[in-house]
């Protein structure tokens, strides 16, 4: 068969076997080195003449005639994935990972699926799509909920459960009553699913034209901590080989990439965050951060909505544009690291006052050099509640005859933080919040420096200049801690990355991006794997920084275009050249969005779209006939229907002989996030008040139902095949 005849083999066929089938061709599974189609050695491999199929299952066509001719006439072996029916823990985002790796890299084998004739892959193309659910096409999950049952959260209960959610149902049991066939009995925790057409509505059945199976697939964490890490950081960072990580060291570990890392000294200008980035970490924007006036007035809706604006005592520091004002190059030493700007770094302590809300109560702030410009103990304008002397160092008597003010503060700062100043700070948003100001050229220690596991885990402050600096700070005990040594750490900690470039304190310390392993793989012509990230905002600022292509986008259609052109190349071939990337990594935003998913929705206004007008339904990718629908009408099967057919359409871009790939990243992260600020509520608390006085009590109930939420938040589920 041509290979160039989409028509007939453009989706995966299945072939179960079963012992009873003597005609079905068989497969073992050995154990030891042995040779698949893709010519290297180990994993799993398929023989046609030994009888013991022990629950194996072919995806992909199954001839006895494999080869076809390609688009040169040249003869190819077509890939077949191939696994096995009896996996008794779900794979990880990691095993997608290899098996990226393994077929296009140098990977090793997957024990949980054999690749026959990997090397003839043509393409990859990873699509992580959040607010996937297995329930979604099993049929347990209601799709007919409308938009306020399906993000309104649980406000008690132990099961993790949202409100309006239906609880999972015996899908067979359902099939039964209505006198259906029932499915073929597969446990879910380890093994795949199929998808049925008669469970599917109409509208969600493309997805089974597409693959045949859903799989389990278990997003990355810690059962014991109640932690879910990053499912982005789990498929786009790759270990590095085991010999170059110090594995006897124990306890905090210095660099690893002391021995072999070669600095590159950097401007401070490139560490400068952007609005994407500042808004995922929850920081107040300062309007010139934004290039977008669209963006930006939904900033200001929301900062007016959260007593964030002008009108509550909120400042915006006197800056238009959104990069910082250069002095002339003549007037810029050569090599210098803050490019002529002017460079200060800030710490705060703060108060609980009456009213319940952190209050600026000393404030420091250190240039360049280290000499401080500004040491002020603040008056709060309501009586203190709570001191937190054991961590700010603030006692009554140092407040007792202070009269500078916060309005006094903002005056000064706003002199001091020019078009032409940078701010450094670790966590520096709780400080602007207390500050209750915006600037639009920050750089965050704790994002410069992120955390081993990713968000939305943070270093503190004392781990990184532990780590990197070989100091001890905050060791004053009960007399708390100093914010002029605060900011002097955030000050060294900055210096110090300029000097050895972006790379270090990054994960890359004990990973590297998949983009540059790729890029080390001899692939078309002996050239290097050429990869692609399409993505929301600016992809290349980060984990995308090393793909040889990077599309930002602001919605999930221009996702789709995005990867179509990934793929395929441009017809000028002037950003992504002729006959496309070889790795394509995207993700779909507007389901998760719409579904309350994710941790911050305003770094995309989908969510916002859907309440306003038909043209900023239509700018943000919702179609004009969603946008007439009013937010309380769109049930979740029409989400669920239009990320479909974003799929379909990427589906049917690809070339023949691509590896798809779908993920969903988590499951329902909501009632882990409520959870979770709960017990950061009750760890304030319990410090400074006494057990009957608590707002919310913390108990194992609460502590099991945490650790109940989070394993449930890491079942996710994908889909994969060969077109």
């Amino acid at each position: 068969m041509d290979v160039g005849m989409a028509e007939t083999s453009s989706r995966t066929k299945r072939l179960r076997l079963t012992p009873e089938s003597a005609d079905s061709p068989t497969l073992r599974s050995p154990h030891g080195d042995t040779e698949d189609g893709s010519g290297r050695q180990g994993g799993l491999s398929i023989n046609d003449d030994d009888d013991d199929d022990d629950g194996w299952q072919v995806v992909g066509p199954k001839s006895r005639e494999n080869k076809r001719r390609g688009p040169d006439n040249e003869k190819v072996k077509y890939p077949e994935l191939v696994f096995h029916g009896k996996n008794s823990v779900p794979i990880r985002i990691a095993d997608l990972q290899n098996l990226v790796l393994y077929t296009l890299a140098d990977g090793i084998a997957p024990n949980w699926v054999a690749f026959k004739h990997a090397r003839h892959t043509r393409k990859v193309v990873v699509l992580m799509v959040p607010g996937f659910e297995r329930g979604i096409f099993d049929g347990s999950i209601d799709l007919t909920g409308a938009q306020a049952d399906s993000t309104s959260t649980a406000a008690n209960g132990s099961n993790g459960q949202a409100q309006g959610r239906p609880s999972e149902t015996n899908s067979h049991f359902e099939l039964w009553k209505q006198g259906k066939p029932e499915r073929e009995r597969q446990t879910w925790p380890g093994n795949p699913v199929a998808l049925d057409k008669e469970i599917l509505p109409t509208s969600i059945q493309p997805i089974a034209d597409i693959f045949d199976d859903i799989w389990p697939v278990k997003a990355p964490g810690d059962s014991k901590m109640a932690k879910i890490h990053s499912p982005l950081q789990a498929m786009l960072i790759s270990p590095l080989p085991a010999s170059k990580v110090d594995k006897d060291h124990k306890g905090p570990r210095p660099p690893a990439e002391e021995k072999t890392f070669h600095a590159i000294r950097t401007p401070i200008t490139a560490f400068i965050h952007s609005s994407d980035q500042l808004q995922e970490a929850e920081y107040p924007i300062h309007p010139a951060a934004f290039t977008s006036t669209e963006d930006a007035a939904l900033e200001a809706e929301r900062r007016q909505r959260t007593n964030q604006s002008i009108t509550h005592g909120w400042v915006d520091t006197a800056v238009t544009d959104s990069s910082p004002s250069l002095p002339p190059p003549s007037q810029i030493q050569a090599g210098s690291m803050t490019c002529g700007l002017d460079v200060y770094a800030l710490d705060c302590e703060m108060v609980l006052t009456t009213d319940d809300v952190y209050s600026l109560a000393r404030i420091s702030v250190l240039d360049w050099s280290g000499t401080v410009v500004l040491d002020s103990f603040v008056k709060p304008s309501l009586p203190v509640k709570n001191y937190f002397t054991q961590y700010s160092g603030i006692t009554p008597a140092l407040l007792s005859n202070v009269t500078t003010t916060l309005p006094d503060i903002q005056s000064k700062l706003l002199t001091l933080l020019t078009p032409s100043a940078i701010l450094l700070g670790h966590s520096l948003e709780s400080d602007l919040n207390a500050m209750k100001l915006t600037h639009p050229f920050i750089v965050d220690t704790a994002l410069i420096y992120p955390h081993p596991r990713g968000p939305p885990l943070r270093s503190s402050l004392k781990f990184l200049t532990q780590k990197y600096l070989r100091r001890e700070i905050q060791v004053s005990g009960e007399k708390g801690h100093n914010s002029v040594e605060d900011a002097l750490a955030v000050l060294d900690l900055v210096k110090l990355k300029c000097e050895k470039g972006p790379k270090w304190g990054t994960s890359e310390a004990s990973g590297e991006p998949i983009f540059r392993r790729l890029s080390r793989t001899p692939g078309r012509e002996n050239k290097p794997r050429t990869n692609a990230i399409v993505d929301y905002g600016t992809p290349e600022r980060g984990y995308g920084r090393e793909a040889t292509v990077t599309i930002g986008c602001s919605s999930d259609a221009e996702v789709v275009a995005g990867v179509c052109r990934a793929v395929n190349g441009d017809p000028d071939g002037k950003v992504v050249p002729g006959g496309g990337m070889e790795f394509t990594w995207a993700r779909l935003r507007e389901l998760e969005s719409w579904k309350g998913w994710s941790n911050n929705n305003r770094d995309y206004a989908v969510v916002d779209a859907l309440h306003g007008t038909t043209a900023a339904g239509e700018a943000n990718g919702v179609s004009e006939d969603q946008a007439d629908i009013q937010p309380n009408q769109l049930t979740l099967e029409s989400k669920v229907s239009e990320t479909v057919k974003h799929i379909k359409a990427i589906y049917d871009a690809l070339p023949l002989c691509t590896l798809f790939i779908v993920y969903s990243g988590t499951g329902d992260p909501r009632e882990v996030g409520r959870l979770q600020k709960m017990q950061a509520q009750y760890k304030k608390e319990f410090k400074v008040k006494k057990w009957d006085d608590l707002s919310i009590k913390w108990t194992d109930d609460e502590e099991q139902a945490l650790r109940k939420a989070v394993e449930k938040a890491r079942d996710g589920c994908g889909f994969l095949c060969i077109k």
